[in-house]
Parts: structure tokens; C-alpha cells; sequence
């Protein structure tokens, strides 16, 4: 089992080819089409059945082993943001105002490795891997578009395995954490009506402006004063449009922002909040208001067993790696949705490195990776796979 990381070190220039081509060409979510058709050509190349066009955009791989078993999933994201890369690399993305901002460059980049790396070991296999390689994952709704086409059919995973580089830690680290991971995500948006008129005359109006100041402002105490201390919310207001000119008080502002939970309770609690307050203040201000929330994705909750597994591979098989059982992050992930459905555990890959200056986080205009993380990626989900289809 050792040898998977040398394995996945002897494939690191394919996979590091891989990657700075998928960095180079990024597409937006559903936009995946050259993505999705390199995918299903390696995955072709190497023998397995491939099924295309699952939400959308998205492509299915199943690896069949040499003995009965039963289903691992293996699910790496594949889109990019709608973002203007700066890092100056020389891979960039030839794109304007498109990047891999994120990593799931190389995500796509490890699955297909890892793809390689199993159907080399096909032999030692008990049951069946089935790759899923997810469009739209920033907040789209891919996860859902696949569970609709029927992802988890013929066959239905036993267990499910996921990955995300992580530029908040370097290379070597690992994170496996048993229970709540990543947070559950809900957009919110408040939609405040007045009484629109000229701004030296604001005695006529029933200004909105104010009256989103003020709700931004006791928003905040949700989180601060009803929330548990020992318990963990995010309610972030991160956008306010209304108005169109200096001295005119606007009819409308409308407020969107973010809520991050790891609980249904707490998630309960917040949205309860959020609507006496908004209900409450706006009458106060003699305005109206229109709540709506979009519920993204639920917690991802790892599989204790499948984290333990994870945790002990990666001391089994990484060299001098740091392993994580209680981080946890409010980012959230749409893989949620499938781990509802399939027990299994999303672990995270240190990818930064503060000496060559990779020290930029997730959604910015320079962020880049050491891709040496690849290699971490590569071998410890492939040792994962091995050690749970292995033989019993």
C-alpha cells in the first residue's frame, strides 16, 4: 500500500499536464464541454464505461474490479468562476474574466489519475468505482442537475469519497474529520419597499436606505446574541443595491447575503430571527418587507467510520503528513446532497506554500496551488479506495 505514493509520483507529469490544461481553458459551470470531453476520452482509454451528459454537462466512469463487491463513488467538481486570473503563471487561463479560482483543475486532474492508478490495480478490486465528475458546483445547483438524471442508479454506491485541495493549509496536511465538516448554505434576500422622493425632502419619503441600515445592523446580533456560544452560525449581508442618483431617495433596496449553519436547529433559530427582525423593524420604519431564502446545500456530515479510514490511510501511506480529525470550515459544498444519500467522508488536501508564495486563498484572482498537492491527492484517494473494496 506504501507504493501509491510513488506510484502517483511516477504519474505526477501526467497529471500535472492535466491540470495546466484544464487551467488554461477553465469553463463556468453547465459550460463544461471540453472539460467533460477529456474526461470521458481518459476514462474511455482506460476501459471503463462511460456515460456523458448527466446534469448537463457531467460524466460518469465505472471501474468494474476483478471481484464482487460493493460501490465506491468517487465525485471531483469541475468548474471554474467568473473570474480575471492574475497570477502571471504561465499556464493562466486563456480566457478573460474566466479562472480555475478554486482547484477543481486539479480535482479533475487527481480523479483522472486515480482513474488510472485503479484500473492499474483492477485485480485487487472487490466491487465497483464509479467516477463522477460534477459541473457546477459554485453554488448552480450541479450535484442536484445529477441526482435528477440518476447518478446514484445502476448501480447505487455503497459509499462515496470527495476531496478539495486547501489553500488555508500547506502541503502535507490532511484533514479527515468525523461528523459535521462543511456548513449547510442558504442565500437570503430581503427585498425592502418605501416611499421613493427627492433627498432634501426625506420627511416625504419612507426611505429604504435607512431602513436597510438599520436591519444590516441588527442582523448582526443573531449570530452575537441568539445563537449558542458553544454553537456555530455565519450571517453575512454581502450585497445593497438600491438607488440610482445622489439626491433621489429610492422606492426599493434589496439586501442578499449568506447564512452558513451546521445544524437544522440553529438553521431554524437564525431564519426565525432573520424574519421577526425584518418584520418588526420594518414596520417600525413605516416600510415593507419580502423575505426569500434559497436553500444551496445541507452540512456535509462525514461517515465516522469512512473519516476514520481516511485519517489512517493517510498515516499509512503519506510521508511525514500532518493528519486533521477536528478541523472544520463554513465553507459549504454541494456533495452534501449525495452524502445525504451515501455514507462517506470529504477530506481535505493542504495545498499552499508560503516559500514560493501560494499563499492565496480560494476565490482570488491569484490563487494557485502547489502541485505537488496532486501527488497527496492522488495517492491517498486511490489508497482509500483499495482499502475499502479490498479483500475482506
Amino acid at each position: 500500500m506504501k507504493s501509491l505514493f510513488e506510484e502517483a509520483s511516477t504519474l505526477f507529469p501526467h497529471t500535472q499536464q492535466l491540470r495546466r490544461d484544464l487551467h488554461r481553458h477553465p469553463e463556468l459551470g453547465f459550460e463544461e464541454h471540453r472539460t467533460a470531453g477529456i474526461v470521458a476520452q481518459e476514462l474511455r482509454a482506460l476501459g471503463l464505461e462511460v456515460s456523458t451528459g448527466l446534469g448537463k454537462t457531467g460524466v460518469v466512469g465505472l471501474l468494474e474490479g476483478a471481484h464482487e463487491g460493493p460501490t465506491l463513488l468517487l465525485r471531483f467538481d469541475m468548474d471554474a468562476l467568473p473570474i480575471q486570473e492574475e497570477t502571471g503563471a504561465e499556464y493562466a487561463s486563456t480566457r478573460p474574466g474566466v479562472m480555475h479560482a478554486c482547484g477543481h483543475d486539479g480535482h479533475v486532474a487527481i480523479g483522472l489519475t486515480v482513474a488510472r492508478l485503479l484500473a492499474y490495480h483492477r485485480d485487487e478490486i472487490f466491487g465497483k468505482v464509479k467516477f463522477v465528475f460534477q459541473p457546477a458546483e459554485e453554488g448552480l445547483g450541479g450535484a442536484q442537475a445529477m441526482l435528477e438524471d440518476g447518478v446514484l442508479e445502476s448501480p447505487h454506491p455503497d459509499f462515496s469519497l470527495a476531496l478539495h485541495l486547501w489553500n488555508e493549509k500547506p502541503v502535507g496536511w490532511i484533514a479527515a474529520t468525523p461528523g459535521p465538516f462543511m456548513a449547510g448554505s442558504d442565500v437570503v434576500e430581503i427585498n425592502l419597499r418605501g416611499r421613493g422622493g427627492h433627498g432634501a425632502l426625506p420627511h416625504q419619503t419612507r426611505d429604504p436606505i435607512v431602513t436597510a441600515a438599520q436591519l444590516i445592523l441588527a442582523l448582526q446580533t443573531i449570530v452575537s446574541r441568539n445563537v449558542p456560544p458553544l454553537d456555530v452560525a455565519v450571517l453575512s449581508i454581502t450585497q445593497v443595491h438600491g438607488g440610482d442618483a445622489h439626491n433621489v431617495i429610492p422606492e426599493n433596496v434589496l439586501l442578499r447575503g449568506t447564512l452558513r449553519t451546521f445544524s437544522k436547529s440553529v438553521r431554524e433559530l437564525v431564519l426565525n430571527r432573520i424574519t421577526q427582525l425584518t418584520d418588526h423593524l420594518v414596520h417600525a420604519m413605516e416600510c415593507e418587507g419580502e423575505i426569500k431564502i434559497t436553500d444551496l446545500t445541507p452540512p456535509v456530515v462525514n461517515d465516522e467510520t469512512m473519516a476514520a479510514l481516511v485519517a489512517q490511510t493517510a498515516r499509512e501511506v503519506l510521508p511525514e503528513v500532518i493528519v486533521d480529525t477536528s478541523y472544520r470550515t463554513m465553507v459549504s459544498e454541494d456533495m452534501a446532497l449525495l452524502m445525504e444519500r451515501v455514507p462517506g467522508c470529504y477530506f481535505m488536501v493542504g495545498s499552499s506554500n508560503p516559500e514560493r508564495g501560494l499563499i492565496y486563498g480560494h476565490h482570488h484572482p491569484k490563487f494557485d496551488f502547489d502541485e505537488q498537492a496532486l501527488i497527496y491527492g492522488t495517492a491517498l484517494m486511490s489508497a482509500v479506495a483499495l482499502k475499502r473494496l479490498g479483500s475482506k
